[in-house]
């Protein structure tokens, strides 16, 4: 349920605010809009407004809206009404309103990436971890415990920078400068060959294919939480303490100790807990659930990381309003860029078709980041919203940027394109959408068969 409300809230929002665009534009501009529509199919729900007597309608099927206004091409328009038609608007009008659904999620991305940066956006400190043999790092000669710093000389401060920096780097040469600072405050440069990113296409993880691992804390088996009316309160396990022994098995971390818990099903585990400098014993039997069709412990215990712990690891970047501003329009300018020169890669073959996502990975992805946060689903909502501001903006015949260039063709040539061509020109626009739909559902479906 939860994955499904933030899928349809992701779409209503970016559509709304798209049509609203148009909508908007049209107004200012003096044409009379007839319908404001969110989805297609049967109208669930359809009220008139205003003067012009709007309608705005909600219909089944949420994927799309569209704004309809007045045009001779369509239907007979009054005659007093005919100033107001939108075929009767000079070019630079018919182009604004064109124009005004794509830019109105680019704005929207602004105000998103606006907000977080002032909230603060937590992430990972660039610490490496373990480095894999023979990887890109390890021959560029990183090493575990390295904070990686700058990226050919752009600072960085968490993992998703290393992890874009990397990304729109590759897109320009083969190989990236690497700052980065060791556990002697050592400065080290490494140059980091990139080439398997483009001979993978860009499929999967940049940092996986890469060998840059982020270090991950040590979790001793330290009890953080005790759970009310668990089995380790009712046999006596308290927070803070250490478990040193299972059954006379010494216990490395609290990985291996949920280990013991989940393989102890039904039985009595004795353990030997450190209580602050006093050795306890405790006889704990674990209950029994079914998960996965197995029967597995469970003890209601778990492991609180402590703040001092989490400071080496986590990082909050956070910016005052007018640094915030300047942040979000670069963040917004970069990710439509990167996401044009992909999308370029993609048609000349450079770059797999893999990346191309549909409803289902979107559907996904915004249940996933609404259950870590509203910071992570606000970041979500900001990526598609400039996804679909940038796809929208294509000079494709259907989409907004195929209008626009056939207002640039009448532009140059001095008149309307002729309703022959653009006719043909919808066919094909169609044809084209119709294939990146196929691919898109083709890549969901074949992420839910591969995991």
């Amino acid at each position: 349920m939860t994955t499904l409300l933030a899928f349809l809230v992701t779409i209503g929002v970016l559509v709304v605010v798209h049509e609203y665009g148009h909508y908007l534009a049209a107004r200012l501009c003096g044409v009379k809009v007839l319908r404001f529509a969110v989805g297609f199919g049967q109208p669930l729900y359809t009220r008139v407004f205003g003067r012009d007597r709007t309608e705005f309608v909600i219909a089944a099927f949420p994927l799309g809206g569209y704004v309809k206004m007045l045009d001779e091409r369509e239907e007979p328009v009054p005659e007093a009404d005919l100033p107001r038609a939108y075929n009767r608007q000079n070019v630079w009008r018919r182009s604004a309103i064109v124009v005004a659904g794509p830019v109105a999620n680019l704005l929207l991305a602004i105000l998103l990436y606006w907000v977080l940066f002032m909230a603060g956006i937590p992430g990972m400190k660039p610490l490496l971890g373990s480095v894999p043999e023979k990887s890109p790092a390890a021959q560029a000669s990183l090493k575990a415990d390295e904070m990686i710093t700058r990226i050919n000389g752009v600072p960085v401060k968490t993992w998703q920078d290393v992890r874009w920096a990397l990304l729109q780097q590759s897109l320009k040469s083969s190989v990236a400068e690497v700052e980065a600072v060791s556990g002697l405050d050592e400065t080290h440069l490494h140059r980091l060959d990139l080439s398997i990113l483009a001979h993978n296409g860009f499929d999967g993880d940049v940092l996986d294919q890469l060998g840059l691992a982020p270090a991950t804390p040590a979790m001793p088996a330290r009890v953080g939480e005790v759970l009310e009316g668990g089995a380790a309160q009712r046999d006596g396990l308290q927070v803070d303490d250490l478990v040193s022994t299972v059954n006379g098995s010494p216990v490395a971390n609290w990985e291996a100790f949920v280990e013991q818990v989940r393989g102890g099903a039904g039985k009595t585990l004795a353990l030997e807990v450190l209580r602050g400098k006093e050795t306890v014993k405790i006889q704990l039997a674990p209950e029994t659930i079914k998960e996965n069709g197995q029967s597995v412990g469970r003890v209601g215990a778990a492991y609180r990381m402590r703040d001092e712990e989490l400071q080496k690891y986590m990082v909050e970047v956070r910016y005052s309003p007018l640094p915030a501003m300047t942040q979000a329009i670069g963040k917004t300018w970069d990710t439509s860029a990167l996401s044009l020169k992909l999308l370029g890669n993609m048609v000349v073959g450079a770059v797999s078709w893999k990346g191309v996502s549909g409803p289902v990975t979107i559907a996904s992805i915004a249940g996933q980041t609404a259950h870590v946060g509203w910071k992570a689903f606000v970041g979500f909502l900001a990526l598609v919203s400039i996804s679909l501001g940038v796809l929208n903006l294509l000079p494709v015949p259907v989409l907004d940027g195929g209008h626009l260039m056939y207002h640039i063709v009448e532009i140059l040539k001095g008149s309307p394109v002729s309703e022959r061509t653009m006719e043909i020109g919808q066919r094909a626009g169609l044809a084209v959408l119709g294939m990146l739909m196929t691919i898109a559902v083709y890549n969901d479906i074949n992420r839910i068969i591969t995991g």
